[in-house]
């Protein structure tokens, strides 16, 4: 349960730093593709296989 706990506490951190970086940029087209990097990386990240 712990764990699980630090995930979410984690995933709440980062969510609002990236919404405080879409605060920053004013830019539409340069936030979509800040966007789009960091949701592939982020699924990189997630579904990575580790041996």
């Amino acid at each position: 349960m712990r764990n699980r706990c630090r995930t979410i506490g984690f995933i709440l951190f980062w969510i609002s730093i990236g919404m405080l970086l879409m605060l920053l940029i004013t830019n539409k087209v340069i936030g979509i593709i800040v966007i789009g990097l960091l949701m592939i990386a982020g699924y990189n990240l997630y579904f990575c296989n580790r041996f």
